[in-house]
């Protein structure tokens, strides 16, 4: 998940997903609802419908998450990020699938024939092939001889969630001048961790200390009397405070990621590396994007000659009488 809401499930509904591990529910839809208490706006879980089956047999959970292209991008960053607290409350180990919609047919039936066709995997490995199977995809070979090939690190495509791809449209469209990225290592996904308007003075403040992210600034300036607004992406990595293999996620999922932002229309100007926020003064933004040219170029100095070569020759002129 993106970010922790603090959104938890009310006593009904702990009670309720406890019943449902008997066989005798099969359909629970559970939505986000806003309720007060004491003048403090609350926010909780609860139970909206529910079926009941009419066997007792246990049965295999298959977990919808809805999210249609027509919501709001708010609520939609907020059920993204509160899914991984649902999971958990019902118990992550009795869902054997997951599936996300955006429209309808993602959820009738034909559509989950798809996604299981699509989802096909190979049998799952053990601890210590997951451990090869992460040094090989992230290993880069440095022994260089002239036959041999060199393996470089392309990168890691780690899919974006359905509300940050929303967002970098937004920020397209002109709704945000700021978004923030995390990777989700356990999901091995892209969430958006905030989407909002920001100045040059407070862009500072939004990175981390202590854990990689990559941000999309729209930098607003002028150059040369004209007024531009130039998106910058921004790789910020505190270091060796991250743990190696945050750092090597971050590192080779970077290029995969820009390239999603430019299929989704958003032109990214400049690619820029940093260790803490303090770099991101708008003079550094503007001579990143507009690097000052030296126009004075030093004359060609003609080579002094080799020292100790004796006087110069003296020669006689053509016109001089003898």
């Amino acid at each position: 998940m993106s970010h922790q809401t603090g959104i938890k499930a009310n006593d009904e509904l702990k009670k309720f997903l406890g019943k449902c591990k008997d066989g005798k529910i099969r359909v629970v839809k559970i939505a986000i609802e806003n309720g007060k208490s004491n003048f403090i706006i609350m926010i909780q879980l609860t139970v909206n419908i529910r079926l009941d089956s009419k066997n007792s047999s246990g049965y295999e959970w298959l977990f919808l998450s809805w999210s249609p292209d027509t919501a709001p991008i708010r609520q939609k960053m907020l059920y993204a990020s509160t899914k991984a607290t649902l999971k958990q409350e019902f118990g992550t180990s009795q869902i054997k699938e997951e599936l996300h919609g955006t429209v309808m047919g993602d959820i009738t039936l034909n559509g989950y024939q798809k996604y299981k066709k699509a989802s096909i995997a190979p049998a799952p490995l053990t601890i210590r092939e997951e451990e090869l199977q992460e040094i090989r995809r992230t290993e880069v070979h440095t022994d260089i001889s002239v036959d041999s090939k060199q393996q470089t690190l392309t990168g890691v495509a780690f899919p974006i969630t359905q509300a940050a791809e929303q967002a970098i449209i937004d920020m397209k469209r002109g709704s945000y001048d700021y978004l923030q990225f995390k990777i989700n290592i356990e999901e091995e996904t892209i969430h958006l961790v905030t989407a909002e308007n920001l100045s040059i003075e407070k862009l500072p403040s939004k990175v981390p200390a202590d854990s990689g992210r990559y941000h999309l600034y729209k930098f607003k300036h002028t150059h040369e009397g004209d007024y531009m607004e130039s998106i910058v992406f921004i790789y910020s990595m505190p270091g060796y405070n991250c743990p190696i293999k945050e750092r090597m996620l971050y590192s080779s999922c970077k290029n995969p990621l820009t390239d999603t932002i430019t299929t989704l229309g958003l032109e990214i100007v400049k690619k820029l590396e940093i260790d803490s926020g303090p770099e991101l003064t708008e003079d550094f933004l503007y001579e990143e994007i507009h690097p000052t040219k030296n126009l004075h170029r030093p004359k060609f100095a003609k080579p002094r000659g080799p020292p100790n070569r004796g006087p110069k020759r003296m020669t006689k002129s053509q016109n001089s009488e003898n």
